[in-house]
């Protein structure tokens, strides 16, 4: 699971049907360094969301396989699925 910045929303003309009626956010990812300065630092990315995250929220997001997990047994199109919006974060190292 990584950790992103929500900084916007998606809109689809056309979705496919196992995916309509949904939330895409767009995200941008944390490395470790951005999270120590607070700032997200990765490539944007356009995540699904169930969860009704809104732009500045911080949320995890799991990529790949384990994005589709939450659907099983169904197969859906989905590359990276907003697992958890997070209310704050701590680091220690």
């Amino acid at each position: 699971m990584r950790i992103a910045e929500v900084i916007g929303t998606v809109t689809l003309s056309k979705a496919h049907p196992t995916l309509g009626g949904y939330r895409w956010v767009i995200g941008v990812p944390f490395s470790l360094q951005g999270l120590k300065a607070g700032l997200p630092d990765g490539e944007d990315l356009v995540i699904f969301d169930k969860l009704g995250a809104g732009v500045g929220d911080r949320i995890g997001f799991s990529e790949g396989g384990e994005a589709a997990a939450p659907f099983y047994p169904e197969k859906r199109a989905v590359d990276a699925y907003c697992a958890c919006i997070l209310d704050q974060i701590a680091l220690s190292l």
